[in-house]
């Protein structure tokens, strides 16, 4: 065995109704950090990983009281270099913390969370370094070019909670910085289409979306606007700006290349789109919160470049 890795002895662990409703792969990668998620999932379809004796797809759900078996598996040994640079917590702000709730300044770049091709996304970072945490859990995404507000829950009694008032509820406000193309005709202006993502683009299908663009500042080839987004649908606030012939700054996948071209000679090197605000209900207490992220330097370097 290598002097970089070990492995360690079969364990029989019981759920706490604090870990209870986590997917069984969420809590593995959690538990075993180091581990290659490719060799846990692979552990779970092969039944070494099982929950009361039986065998558990992936997406199987805990419940207070499950018995999970965890086989031997290879992970970092103590000492070893992490997999995570304890360096990066310095560049996630946080905007407010409390025993139930975390909320974040996610910088550009980094992934929300790890997976296809990334190995590891701000959730399993803060995990990392914030081991001492018993639930830490992502509320909601932002894209891995998008920065700004991110709420993490620390109980699962608050993630039930935000995701209540992120779905169904629809009571959280959430607003965007982004520079787009063109000048903006009149004031604010709701969008109201469904989303149609191209083909390349994974889970391509069309869903009801609807933002409302707010002009803040104007130039002769391009708007800063506050975009509300009303739904939270993958990519909205990309999307709807494409769809309305203005697409964001930065954007790759939706935007346009001579617009791109222009504000990266005014400096920019990434998406202009960062979520500035979040307005919503504690999920414990029910206070009213808003947390505010203050417009990255290198975005306010641009506006001042145009």
């Amino acid at each position: 065995m290598s002097d970089k890795t070990r492995a360690i002895a079969v364990e029989t662990v019981e759920v706490t109704p604090e870990q209870a409703g986590q997917r069984i792969d969420n809590f593995l990668i959690k538990r075993l950090k180091g581990v290659p998620k490719t060799r846990l999932y692979r552990a779970l379809r092969s039944g070494e990983v099982r929950v009361n004796g039986a065998r558990k797809k992936a997406s199987y759900q805990l419940c207070a009281g499950d018995r999970l078996r965890i086989p031997p598996l290879r992970c970092a040994a103590p000492g070893a270099a992490p997999w995570i640079p304890d360096s990066l917590l310095e560049k996630i702000p946080i905007l407010f913390e409390d025993r139930h709730l975390l909320v974040v300044d996610k910088p550009a770049g980094l992934a929300a969370h790890g997976g296809s091709g990334v190995q590891y996304g701000l959730i399993e970072a803060l995990r990392t370094l914030r081991a001492d945490e018993p639930v830490l859990e992502l509320a909601h995404r932002l894209d891995r070019d998008t920065s700004g507000c991110l709420i993490l829950a620390k109980s699962r009694a608050a993630l039930l909670a935000l995701q209540a008032q992120l779905g169904v509820e629809r009571s959280i406000d959430k607003d965007y910085a982004a520079l787009i193309k063109g000048a903006w005709p009149g004031g604010n202006r709701e969008i109201d289409r469904p989303l149609a993502r191209p083909p390349h683009a994974a889970g391509h299908k069309r869903s009801a979306a609807r933002s409302v663009f707010s002009p803040r500042r104007r130039w002769a080839a391009c708007t800063l606007v506050n975009i509300r987004l009303l739904t939270g649908r993958m990519h909205q606030a990309r999307l709807h700006a494409a769809a309305i012939g203005q697409p964001i700054a930065g954007d790759r996948l939706y935007g346009d290349a001579g617009f791109n071209r222009m504000t990266r000679q005014a400096g920019l090197r990434r998406l202009f789109l960062h979520a500035e605000r979040l307005r919503f209900a504690h999920p414990v207490s029910g206070a009213a919160l808003e947390t505010r992220a203050p417009l990255p330097a290198a975005l306010e370097a641009v506006l001042e470049n145009l």
